[in-house]
């Protein structure tokens, strides 16, 4: 075998396994396997997780909080400050903080998928595509990335954007996004997305009825849209926050709806939590997409960053697990049935998202895992594990060691 893991908790029940490894793929899971490996890696009980998945970020955007701050802390504001630094940006700029981003991402956090969008319109061209795709070549070996072609200031408000949305899928985007909400009409956007996706044989990823209220959403006709174009399973959405606002007896139809469409939802709890509510004055509302409600109705969720240290998220260290432990307290997944729950939001359900192959800790699959610090398999996101081991395709790529030092000299 090239790789053992020896004596690891690798599910809820938590039985000590062995994991073997060999030319990128997991071989054998048993009790105690005995043949030898290039290298063994005794897990002493701790947790073996698939690889993270990061499924929703924007590197192009990252580590600009300090060039010129959202004061308001609004969406609005935030889309205003970012629309007016896009055009300073240099290719050089974007590689240094993207890359800075991603290597934050793998190295300490043990991302080994990403769904990226990279932006593009006709103030600042593909500047930030480019280099976006050159990081995806770049890390190959480290990360899975997936790019979505994401018109930030919509499609038919910025004349020339639509050209730029095929010129993307032409020059290798691997799905393409949309902001509905951002846009002269949110049916429009819609409708122009899916002909691009079918004419290109591509997913769909939509930031979606991002807002405090509900008056506006257009969640409904997408699911509609998605069932009637056969994009079931195809279609995933981001922030999604306005439903929120629905009264039980309006949400419950949506979410079926949506469960009925395959559509898997982005939870960004980070990002959405600062923009939302600003203008509550009192019982000001939490503003996150309602996880549990979503989930209970079938649909696929999933947690993400969003933004590291913009106008739209001022923080951020590309730790989904810590993104997924705000999630537990904001979203109520702390429970003792909603907890297990929590874990595959960064992992299985993402991966489900992503339609990744061959995912996940079973004997064919790839080897992309992470090896946790911590020996609950249950408070895998609770103890803020440091991350151990980090294996893509077989290889460790990243190992992380822990010292402590306690006592008076």
């Amino acid at each position: 075998m090239d790789l053992i893991f020896k004596q690891v908790r690798i599910d809820q029940d938590g039985a000590l396994k062995d994991v073997a490894i060999e030319n990128g793929k997991i071989v054998a899971i048993e009790d105690t396997i005995d043949a030898t490996a290039t290298r063994v890696i005794n897990g002493e009980g701790r947790v073996l997780v698939p690889g993270f998945v990061e499924s929703h970020i924007h590197l192009d955007k990252a580590l600009i909080a300090n060039r010129k701050p959202n004061l308001s802390g609004t969406l609005k504001e935030a889309i205003e400050v970012t629309a007016s630094l896009k055009p300073t940006f240099s290719a050089d700029d974007i590689y240094t903080r993207a890359k800075t981003a991603l290597q934050e991402l793998i190295i300490p956090n043990g991302v080994t998928f990403m769904r990226t969008h990279a932006e593009f319109d006709p103030s600042q061209g593909f500047t930030g595509f480019e280099v976006i795709m050159k990081l995806k070549e770049e890390f190959k070996d480290y990360i899975d990335i997936q790019v979505v072609a994401f018109p930030q200031e919509g499609i038919f408000k910025a004349p020339g954007t639509e050209a730029m949305m095929v010129e993307a899928m032409e020059r290798g985007a691997d799905v393409v996004g949309a902001v509905p909400y951002n846009d002269r009409d949110a049916k429009e956007h819609i409708d122009y997305v899916f002909e691009l996706a079918k004419r290109f044989d591509k997913p769909l990823d939509l930031h979606q009825d991002f807002a405090d209220d509900a008056d506006k959403i257009s969640i409904e006709y997408l699911a509609k849209k998605t069932i009637e174009n056969g994009y079931q399973g195809k279609v995933s959405v981001g922030h999604l926050t306005a439903i929120a606002a629905l009264p039980p007896e309006e949400l419950q139809p949506i979410l079926e709806l949506m469960a009925e469409a395959g559509i898997s939802v982005m939870a960004l709890p980070a990002t959405d939590l600062h923009l939302g509510a600003r203008n509550d004055t009192y019982n000001v509302r939490r503003t996150v997409t309602p996880m549990r409600k979503l989930r209970d109705a079938g649909v696929n969720v999933c947690i993400a960053t969003n933004n590291i240290r913009n106008a739209f998220t001022p923080y951020g260290t590309g730790d989904i697990v810590q993104t997924a432990m705000l999630a537990i307290p904001v979203a109520h997944l702390g429970g003792a049935a909603d907890l297990p729950t929590v874990l595959p939001m960064i992992t299985s359900n993402p991966a489900k998202a992503l339609g990744l192959e061959g995912y996940g800790i079973a004997i064919g699959n790839n080897a992309d895992m992470v090896l946790l610090d911590t020996t609950s398999y249950g408070d895998a996101i609770i103890d803020l594990p440091i991350k151990s081991v980090v294996v893509k395709s077989g290889r460790v790529t990243v190992e992380t060691e822990k010292t402590v030092r306690f006592g008076l000299q």
